[in-house]
Order: structure tokens, then C-alpha cells, then sequence
């Protein structure tokens, strides 16, 4: 399970030395990555220097609604500090709004400048209807991303990742390919177990002591 998991640390308020803490987790417990916000990438890169714990970060997080210029400094900027895997926002007023070439061109420029690193969108789950995570599912497709994630876990009274859509992710994008990212309120390890048996191929959790010490 723990080669799963993605340890995820985005509070708005984590200070260097819970970041620290949270980086001796990811190796204690051998973790597959961890996700930290952009202004600790370089930190964490250092710090897990030598390990192969993956250091992911997010971009146009959590809202997704920077524009593409933005998002693409972002990577890159990520990038040249040493992030190996990159997790982005789609715009889902864009999706909803049918601008299905603005989607696809976004996510290609992105997976431009991360030059060969796996690109991660996150679709918002919580703000779509089946229709439209399928519908966004084939656009990362067309995009070039390497996976589709569920959430970001910052939507207000927002459930997070849920079976059933990790299933059509999964359904969606299987025969191109890509892989599965179920983050949002995966806090056990019943929970977790749910979410690989629906298609999940990464975890994003802050739980993930707790999931694999159970």
C-alpha cells in the first residue's frame, strides 16, 4: 500500500519544520512521493536527495483559474527545482463553459514544460456531473496528461474522491494509458483499498500513516 501513497502536505500555513517532519515521514515509511506546495519543492528535493521518493507539487491550485502563461511559469519554474511529477488544476469553468481547444491547448502547454515528467490534472470531481468528468477525462487524453486525479480537497463541504468516479476515470482512460490519482478525503485504510479496487494507481493522502499502519 505505501508504494501507493502520495503524502500530501498543502496547508496554507505549514511551517519548514512540519514540512521537515512530514519529509522524514515520506521516508520512514517509504513512501512513493510526496505532494508539497511549489514554494517547498526545492526544499523537499534537497532533503530527499538520494531517495526515491518522488516530489510532486501542484499548479494553479487549488482554483485552477490562472491563466495558462501562469500555470506554465509555474511548471517550469517547478521543474528547475527539482519536481519529478507535476499535479494541475483544470479550469472547470472552462469545462463547463464547452471550451473544449482551451482545456486541451492548457494541458498540452503544461506537459510542454515538464519536460518528461508526469503530468497529473485535477478535474474538481466535486464540481462535475459524470457527464462532464468522462467528457474531461477524454480532453487530458487529447492533452498528452500521464494521469487524471479526482480532487484537491479544498472544495468547501466538498466529499473528495469518491468509488465511483475513480470507475469512470478509470473506464475513461484505461486503454490510453493513463493512470488514476484518488486524493480528497482518503483518510483509512478500508477507504484507500476502495479506491485501487475502482482503478486508483496513486493515493494522494495526508493520512497515509494511518492507512498503512492499520
Amino acid at each position: 500500500m505505501n508504494k501507493y501513497i502520495e503524502h500530501t502536505l498543502l496547508k496554507q500555513d505549514a511551517t519548514k519544520a512540519e514540512i521537515t517532519k512530514f519529509l522524514d515521514e515520506a521516508k520512514e515509511y517509504n513512501f512513493l512521493g510526496v505532494c508539497v506546495n511549489p514554494v517547498y519543492v526545492k526544499y523537499a528535493s534537497d532533503y530527499l536527495h538520494g531517495s526515491d521518493i518522488k516530489v510532486v507539487t501542484v499548479i494553479g491550485f487549488p482554483l485552477g483559474q490562472t491563466t495558462t502563461e501562469a500555470k506554465v511559469l509555474e511548471t517550469i519554474d517547478a521543474v528547475k527545482n527539482g519536481a519529478d511529477e507535476i499535479d494541475m488544476v483544470l479550469n472547470a469553468g472552462k469545462l463547463k463553459d464547452g471550451e473544449d481547444e482551451y482545456i486541451i491547448n492548457e494541458i498540452s502547454s503544461i506537459k510542454g514544460a515538464c519536460q518528461g515528467k508526469n503530468l497529473k490534472v485535477i478535474l474538481e470531481t466535486d464540481l462535475l456531473t459524470p457527464e462532464q468528468i468522462k467528457h474531461a477525462c477524454e480532453l487530458c487524453i487529447k492533452g498528452g496528461a500521464d494521469f487524471v486525479k479526482t480532487s484537491t480537497g479544498f472544495v468547501k463541504n466538498g466529499v473528495g474522491a469518491k468509488a465511483e468516479d475513480v470507475k469512470l476515470m478509470y473506464e475513461t482512460v484505461k486503454e490510453a494509458g493513463l493512470g488514476v490519482k484518488a486524493s480528497g478525503g482518503v483518510r483509512d485504510k478500508e477507504t484507500a483499498q476502495k479506491m485501487i479496487e475502482a482503478g486508483a494507481t496513486r493515493i494522494g493522502t495526508s493520512s497515509g500513516i494511518a492507512i498503512i499502519s492499520k
